[in-house]
């Protein structure tokens, strides 16, 4: 297996000598290619599709990778293709507050987003052991927006029904690290959340940039999505993938969520993530 030290280069593309980004690495020039836009086709691509190693994501924590994903499985027979991140088990830092396996908390994330019908979290999947470097998640690549973040989009009105809806998110997730770049603009301009691994901790740990909204009336909407979670119990599908007293901490939430029906207040002043971006 490849080594995932913080000096291993191997496996990058061809690289444009002439730039770099602010971390000193030269920046890749990649051809992004088109996704299967049937989210069903999405999923099979990233679960059995071909994984080949691009490069190393600049300033992650974990080692994390863009690698490219490809099979002939298409209605046609016809090669798909995509750009995933992908976060291997191995390469995790081990943290004091948090278990190993935080790439399982990276496909809960999408698997509760998706169940609540939100679409908030890229399509993330499960690996094993036939990936470049063992068991981890795959997360569709989304091509964004370098110079937007959660700070630029909240001056814009029209995003707000959105982060609204990934504030509760994060509220029933109990996200430890919603920092600004963690909220990614898309082309098509659509909003997503990526880095939900430090996420459905037992204890109370939220730290978000996310508190513009604190003490407003959450929409009947949401509310009902989240009375559907609390009445109906974790879905297997996220289940599978969090412990028994997760799983019930995820239940104790939702219930919260939906007496209170409104965003909280910050009083403390000491729940945001660092660095804010």
């Amino acid at each position: 297996m490849a080594d995932v030290s913080d000096d291993d280069d191997e496996g990058w593309a061809e690289l444009d000598e002439d730039h770099e980004h602010p971390g000193g690495r030269p920046v890749v020039r990649l051809e992004v290619p088109d996704p299967p836009k049937d989210p069903a086709d999405a999923e099979a691509l990233l679960t059995m599709g071909a994984v080949t190693i691009v490069g190393r994501m600049p300033w992650s924590t974990n080692a994390t990778f863009l690698v490219e994903v490809r099979d002939e499985g298409g209605p046609d027979g016809a090669e798909r293709r995509a750009l995933a991140v992908y976060k291997p088990e191995r390469g995790e830092r081990p943290l004091w507050d948090f278990p190993g396996g935080l790439w399982r908390r990276e496909v809960a994330a999408h698997r509760l987003s998706a169940w609540l019908g939100w679409d908030l979290v890229p399509c993330t999947v499960v690996r094993g052991d036939d990936a470049p470097l063992g068991v981890g998640s795959l997360q569709q690549f989304v091509p964004f927006d370098a110079e937007a973040h959660y700070f630029t989009l909240i001056e814009d009105e029209s995003t707000h029904d959105v982060l609204r809806r990934l504030c509760v998110f994060d509220l029933l997730a109990n996200n430890t690290d919603r920092k600004g770049g963690h909220v990614l603009l898309a082309p098509d301009g659509g909003i997503w959340a990526i880095d939900n691994g430090l996420s459905f901790h037992v204890e109370p740990k939220l730290r978000t940039v996310i508190w513009e909204f604190g003490g407003h009336p959450m929409v009947a909407e949401l509310v009902e999505d989240v009375e559907r979670l609390a009445a109906g119990g974790v879905p297997d599908l996220v289940a599978e993938l969090l412990e028994p007293d997760e799983q019930e901490a995820l239940l104790r939430r939702a219930r919260a969520v939906a007496t209170n029906r409104r965003f909280p207040i910050d009083r403390s002043g000491r729940r945001y993530p660092w660095p804010l971006v």
